[in-house]
């Protein structure tokens, strides 16, 4: 994937782009805790199509993550619909609550369109991964599983992240079929914190 692809669906953004979806996603999660939340009106630019992950980060680490992958609603509907349920609906965590709050921070990505990777076998699919650029989605039959490219801070190598999607996907780790289907994507992102970052590769 070229960084032409990755920028189909983030070309044209200005540059507030990722202090407003930060701001978006908290004041969302904000108001449904019963905070209090100033949500300004969705720009123009944010009523388009797109995809996006919201990740919440705690003292603990992961708080909660949930996203889309594909654009098929509204970039500032789909965004406050991810910021909710990475709150509350995260089948992994306990619903967040306003004492914790304000002791988590908000990540923001916004994806690409998924491109499909055509390989003979697992060698063949690992040596056109990407690290620390990827993003991938797995499927086979009823299974499904996806890692953002962030994913790769923790798992640098190719085998390993592969080994640990499939296996997020519900499937054994050295599980192999001819019928595996593999997409990758990039994102751009933003995260909370002293600086914004913005950047293609996750």
């Amino acid at each position: 994937m070229t960084m032409q692809d990755a920028d189909e669906k983030t070309s044209g953004l200005p540059p507030e782009a990722g202090k407003v979806l930060l701001h978006l996603a908290r004041a969302t999660i904000a108001g449904a805790l019963g905070l209090p939340a100033e949500l300004a009106a969705v720009p123009n630019w944010a009523q388009r199509p797109g995809a996006t992950f919201v990740t919440l980060t705690g003292p603990q680490g992961l708080r909660g993550c949930i996203g889309s992958l594909q654009a098929y609603r509204p970039l500032g509907v789909d965004l406050r619909a991810n910021a909710l349920a990475a709150a509350f609906e995260d089948p992994r965590f306990p619903p967040m609550s306003a004492e914790e709050w304000s002791q988590v921070e908000v990540e923001v990505s916004l994806l690409s369109s998924l491109q499909r990777m055509h390989f003979d076998n697992e060698e063949s699919l690992l040596q056109q991964i990407q690290p620390h650029q990827d993003g991938l989605v797995l499927s086979h039959g009823v299974h499904r599983g996806t890692f953002l490219p962030q994913v790769w801070d923790e798992l640098p190598q190719p085998r390993e992240f592969l080994r640990a999607l499939k296996h997020k996907a519900g499937l054994p780790a050295d599980f192999w079929s001819v019928n595996i289907e593999v997409y990758r994507y990039m994102v751009e992102k933003w995260r909370e914190g002293p600086t914004v970052d913005r950047k293609s590769d996750g």
